[in-house]
């Protein structure tokens, strides 16, 4: 795929190579990296941070083309099912064979499932023939698919936001807010499938959405609200990043999604649904390589190129 404009990270407690080191096993076509460290000079971390002294920062993995970031930290945060990763398994991708695709599927969910739980198990529904939804050991959530292929197209991977407690109930509401942030994106952005619930189910109201999903340039997400009460909500624990050109696109993006200024630290910002989103320069690696850069970040709110 072409380069990722929005990039999901997450945050792992002291284990990020470990993860990456998983998920590059388990998932097939899938590798992983250290991209950066930690300063190995204890004296420029912050106290809390100190024992990251020259460990590993962020991990890239990959799968299949698509790229996350792991972030390597304490356990400030930790990922939840209110952002899961949506997996489809399109038997076109499988030479229109639906048993190896539905054996693929199968065999991801026995790896993803070990050592972690059911969501919801493995098995066919109104929706689909096979799907489950499973949380690794590292508590992130995935949602494995079996699609149909006479469907609209979509990519394998689809971060998805369930919306309950406090926004419950407000998924198109923060679809149509991302498509009017994310308008001028190369390819456009536009809004798909839209299933609402057709009567009242749980908190859900008649008329939400049951699912939707929508494109920001050639980027997929889902979108849903709960049909169940839910004890979690939006953390850091799962953050969307995204990358900017220049220091204008930065700006445009803060004030248009920052909307919890408690939360401003070192580019990252909460929007009115409580989703986290980290607001960074393409070229981050260079201007993390200049002298003082990292103490520099670190009082920052928003990021500004001019004062790295």
């Amino acid at each position: 795929m072409t380069e990722q404009k929005i990039i999901p990270n997450i945050w792992c407690n002291r284990n990020a190579e470990e993860v990456g080191a998983f998920y590059a096993n388990v998932f097939e076509n899938a590798e992983f990296e250290i991209e950066s460290r930690y300063p190995s000079e204890a004296d420029l971390l912050l106290d809390f941070q100190k024992e990251f002294a020259g460990a590993p920062l962020a991990v890239t993995v990959t799968i299949s083309g698509y790229r996350f970031l792991l972030i390597n930290a304490g356990d400030e945060f930790s990922p939840n099912p209110s952002i899961s990763f949506m997996l489809n398994f399109d038997p076109l991708l499988f030479d229109g064979n639906e048993d190896l695709a539905r054996a693929s599927l199968d065999r991801l969910w026995e790896r993803l499932r070990a050592d972690g739980s059911e969501l919801m198990p493995l098995g066919e529904y109104p929706f689909s023939p096979r799907y489950g939804w499973v949380q690794d050991r590292f508590g992130v959530s995935w949602q494995l698919m079996l699609t149909d292929p006479a469907g609209d197209p979509r990519p394998f991977i689809l971060p998805s936001l369930m919306f309950s407690g406090p926004v419950q109930n407000r998924a198109r509401e923060a679809v149509d807010h991302y498509l009017d942030v994310f308008a001028d994106v190369a390819g456009g952005a536009e809004r798909g499938i839209y299933a609402p619930y057709p009567e009242q189910q749980g908190p859900a109201t008649p008329g939400a959405a049951m699912f939707s999903d929508f494109r920001i340039g050639p980027q997929w997400f889902a979108a849903m609200d709960s049909g169940v009460e839910q004890t979690f909500a939006f953390t850091c624990g799962v953050s969307l990043e995204v990358t900017c050109e220049d220091q204008r696109e930065i700006d445009r993006y803060w004030d248009a999604l920052s909307a919890v200024p408690e939360a401003e630290q070192c580019g990252w910002l909460a929007d009115r649904f409580g989703v986290s989103w980290q607001i960074v320069p393409r070229n981050m690696d260079e201007l993390m390589q200049k002298p003082g850069a990292y103490s520099k970040m670190m009082n920052m709110k928003k990021l500004v190129i001019d004062e790295f």
